[in-house]
């Protein structure tokens, strides 16, 4: 119960001003034509998209014919169904069985991704894992300082090279140091790429290339952090990260922060990537592993 109520809390914004308007206009009236048209509205505003509230919208349609419904009312539990659906099952993210597992984190300035490296370095910790950071942003000095801070806080070594310098050297340094030093994982902290700018794409392709030359098979990883704050424009980052270098899963960090959250379910279809983690708050247990049931039911929650 306290694990759904980190959930209901996490997800406050977006049920009240999301979907908090779907539930209340699925009250007491008649299913017809305006109720399709209205409800699509409603789940475009909600951040779906208006690709993927269309395929909702129809396969509603297919439920209410099979089972004869007819009060809107009715339409609310195969609503919340219909969108557990549209996201992929994750018990636990799937790694390989490598020592050391290294993870590259992707994704834009200020996405979140800094923090969720720490936080995510944090929680492997507490399973009793050795984990190194390696502070590959060396274009931003305030990145590769705020992992260091963070890397302090929370008891967590962190290799970093100049600033200004070569990513890729750091996280082959990382990753080489890791291999003889025993650890278990290094999480590589890339820089804020602008998917926009071409130049930037291309240096973490090498930082992707040089992790592979540093150890055989890797990175095992490649994790997106998507702020849940930014809604759709998030996936178009998202598909230029995903054609750049192969990313394995999602992150969706800022949850609790944002009216947004139903960008999940857009996620899930534009990309087919699941959604591993869920930023629920500030501090470093606030990072959950994504529990869909959990998702669906905080955002229609009364």
């Amino acid at each position: 119960m306290l694990m759904f109520n980190k959930w209901l809390t996490g997800l406050d914004r977006t049920r009240k001003v999301a979907f908090g308007r779907i539930s209340a206009f699925l009250g007491v009236s008649e299913i017809n034509q305006n109720t399709w048209d209205d409800l699509e509205a409603l789940l475009v505003q909600a951040d779906l998209g208006i690709e993927t509230s269309t395929d909702v919208i129809r396969a509603l349609k297919q439920v209410v014919v099979e089972n004869g419904l007819t009060r809107s009312e009715e339409l609310s539990q195969v609503l919340k169904q219909e969108l557990l659906n549209r996201l992929l099952p994750i018990p636990e993210p799937v790694l390989p069985d490598q020592k050391p597992l290294v993870i590259l984190m992707v994704g834009v300035n200020g996405s979140g991704k800094t923090t969720t490296a720490a936080k995510l370095g944090k929680q492997f910790a507490n399973q009793g894992k050795k984990v190194l950071l390696a502070a590959a942003d060396t274009y931003r000095a305030a990145a590769v300082d705020q992992l260091q801070v963070w890397g302090e806080r929370l008891n967590l070594p962190v290799v970093a090279g100049q600033p200004g310098g070569d990513p890729g050297a750091v996280a082959f340094d990382a990753i080489q140091s890791a291999a003889a030093r025993g650890f278990d994982y290094v999480i590589v902290d890339t820089a804020g790429r602008l998917h926009t700018r071409y130049n930037l794409m291309e240096e973490l392709k090498k930082v992707y290339r040089v992790s592979g030359k540093a150890l055989s098979g890797a990175p095992h990883a490649v994790w997106l952090v998507l702020d849940a704050t930014t809604g759709q424009n998030a996936l178009q980052q998202a598909k230029a990260f995903k054609e750049a270098v192969q990313v394995t899963g999602i992150i969706l960090s800022k949850l609790d922060s944002s009216a947004r959250g139903g960008m999940a379910f857009a996620i899930q279809k534009t990309l087919g990537l699941p959604i591993l983690y869920a930023g629920l708050g500030e501090k470093p247990e606030d990072l959950e592993h994504f529990d869909r049931e959990a998702f669906v039911n905080g955002i229609f929650h009364n």
